[in-house]
């Protein structure tokens, strides 16, 4: 038992000799890894140092081994050194092997203390060294948070650009399903408007067939009439005639039965250039005109329609005037003949009495804020509309020289403004790229056409819109439906439009220095009038059918008045030296006696052939 206590013992006494010296050899090898790393982190601080050093120490060695040799050798040769000469020799070469020394250590001293003051430097520039690095890393710290704030920022743009991304696309496609609807509808609007605008070309044709054969049946008519009535020649008793107004109240069954034969000889002794035989013949279109009235139902009473057969040429100028303060724009004759009305950037409307070839001022129009544009007589001439630059339409009777109303609604300048057919309605063209259409009796806009471009003037058949744009298109425009039917293209901004008395042919004026005549049966059919001078003057120059649709009239920007003739496409006359400006507008009478042109410098000029 002794024996295996005495072994447990002595296992547990070596095991804990081998733990401890186990423990000794980790701290012994901790001490010597922390040794060289403290000797690797410092030695590159102090290598200079230790280099110096060490030469110092190689230098001490060499002086001390200098020093040990020249002791040797006086010590090994002590009988050789017994001159005296030898001896003084001696001494003095180890005085300066020792001067020798001392120069080499107070050097190497020097060096010593040089390379004390560069440790300090190194020491301060490893400072500030360690200083920059510390705000370095602060500033690192920083850039690296905004970095991954930026990170955070682009994920999120990103996922939103891929949100967009897919919106995009879809709307693409759907953008590429809309647009093969829409040219799918559109081919079958062209082929519907084809179809339609055949229909009508035939229905036109057979209708200007049927329109033709009663128009010569009734020219033949009155022709007859005319050559009749031409054969009949009798005298007429003019003392006869006057004395029936002197008989008394007693004889009137008498008086009444010779009146009655003398109007009939009257009436037989006409012949076919009298004015009865004139009279007969406008009371003809009067009687149709009145199977469909053209007044409003407050105003439906008769009006005279003037009736023109042939316009007469003018041919030199019967009047010359300055009818405004400022440049003229606009001049339209009344339906009478004998009426005519001007509005310039004066902002007054004047209307003169034309009689014996001359102008005679009646009355000023006030009421516009700005500048007229365009002005319109209705049928019965005692109405005028006029478009002015204060983005309205002023409405007159003749007889008060106050507006009764104005129409307001455009956001820019009102170019044109025109009744319609039935003159319950009118219809104004804007700069705003707007066509209006207004209720006379509300005084109030019933409908709008929006356009893509700036509208010049408007013309109004019974149902149809026309307009001219500074797109260079025409465009018409049915008045029930609100839609454009169909657009004709120009090779100039659109100055000006007018249709023709039968309303079967439109007149173009646009800045190419051309007139067109588009036959609106059918469309494709254009005639191109020019002449040599002729320029448009400005973006609102005029050009008109003469009252039986014959002449085309416009005014150039050198001052003349260019006629053409619409049955053979020639230049009839040119009518110059009145105008030393820009002509801006012209009107011909609808008895197509009088021509009048105005230009920018108020200038008005009555023509005639007279």
């Amino acid at each position: 038992m002794a024996a295996l206590e005495c072994r447990d013992s002595a296992s547990i006494a070596g095991r804990l000799n081998s733990s401890t010296k186990t423990t000794a050899e980790k701290w012994k090898r901790h001490i010597i890894r922390q040794l060289k790393l403290r000797d690797r982190s410092q030695k590159i601080m102090f290598q200079d140092v230790i280099m110096s050093y060490v030469k110092l120490l190689e230098r001490s060695h060499q002086r001390a081994l200098i020093t040990q040799g020249i002791l040797g050798s006086v010590v090994r040769h002590p009988f050789k050194t017994s001159s005296k000469e030898s001896l003084s020799s001696l001494i003095s070469y180890s005085e300066d092997a020792v001067q020798d020394l001392r120069k080499t250590s107070g050097e190497l001293a020097y060096q010593v203390v040089e390379l004390q003051q560069a440790i300090k430097i190194k020491d301060s520039v490893l400072d500030e060294q360690h200083a920059s690095l510390c705000e370095v890393k602060r500033r690192l710290v920083v850039v690296e948070e905004e970095f991954l704030g930026l990170q955070a920022r682009v994920e999120e743009v990103r996922e939103g650009n891929f949100a967009l991304k897919r919106e995009y696309d879809a709307l693409l496609e759907r953008h590429h399903e809309m647009d093969e609807t829409f040219r799918q509808e559109k081919v079958r609007g062209t082929e519907l408007l084809e179809d339609m605008i055949q229909r009508k070309r035939l229905a036109a044709v057979n209708m200007n067939s049927k329109n033709e054969k009663r128009v010569r049946a009734r020219e033949v008519n009155l022709q007859r009439e005319l050559e009749t009535a031409a054969k009949k020649k009798v005298n007429i008793d003019v003392g006869f005639v006057s004395g029936l107004s002197t008989k008394t109240t007693s004889q009137k069954g008498e008086s009444a039965e010779k009146p009655e034969k003398c109007h009939g000889r009257l009436f037989r002794s006409a012949s076919a250039t009298s004015p009865r035989i004139l009279d007969s013949i406008k009371e003809l279109f009067e009687k149709k005109r009145r199977g469909n009235s053209v007044c409003s139902p407050e105003e439906d009473i008769y009006a005279p329609v003037g009736i023109c057969l042939a316009a007469r040429v003018p041919s030199k100028a019967l009047h010359v005037l300055d009818a405004h303060e400022l440049g003229i724009n606009a001049v339209r004759f009344s339906s009478s003949s004998n009426l005519l009305a001007t509005g310039g950037t004066d902002r007054v409307i004047k209307l003169w009495d034309v009689s014996a070839g001359m102008l005679h001022h009646r009355v000023s129009l006030d009421g516009s804020n700005e500048g007229i544009t365009s002005i319109e007589f209705d049928p019965t001439g005692t109405r005028i509309l006029a478009a002015s630059y204060d983005k309205s339409a002023l409405f007159w009777r003749v007889d008060d020289s106050a507006p009764k109303f104005t129409l307001t609604g455009h956001s820019r300048k009102v170019t044109a403004a025109k009744f319609k057919f039935s003159l319950r309605q009118v219809v104004t063209g804007s700069a705003d790229r707007s066509v209006k259409i207004w209720d006379l009796h509300r005084a109030a806009c019933i409908q709008t056409l929006e356009v893509l471009s700036y509208c010049s003037d408007v013309v109004c058949s019974e149902y149809f819109i026309i307009s001219g744009h500074y797109d260079r298109k025409i465009r018409f425009w049915d008045s029930r439906a609100a839609s454009c039917m169909q657009e004709v293209p120009l090779q100039g901004k659109v100055t000006s439009l007018d249709l023709c008395s039968d309303h079967r042919q439109l007149l173009s004026c646009s800045r190419d220095e051309c007139l067109q005549v588009v036959d609106l049966r059918m469309s494709n059919s254009r005639r191109v009038f020019r002449a040599d001078g002729f320029k448009c003057g400005c973006d609102s120059t005029k050009a008109i059918f003469s009252p039986d649709g014959n002449y085309l009239v416009a005014g150039s920007a050198d001052g003349a008045v260019y006629i053409w003739n619409v049955n053979s496409g020639n230049l009839e006359t040119c009518l110059p030296g009145m105008h030393s400006s820009s002509i801006n507008a012209v009107s011909w009478s609808v008895s197509g006696e009088y021509v009048v042109s105005v230009d920018k410098s108020r200038r008005a000029v009555l023509w005639s052939d007279i």
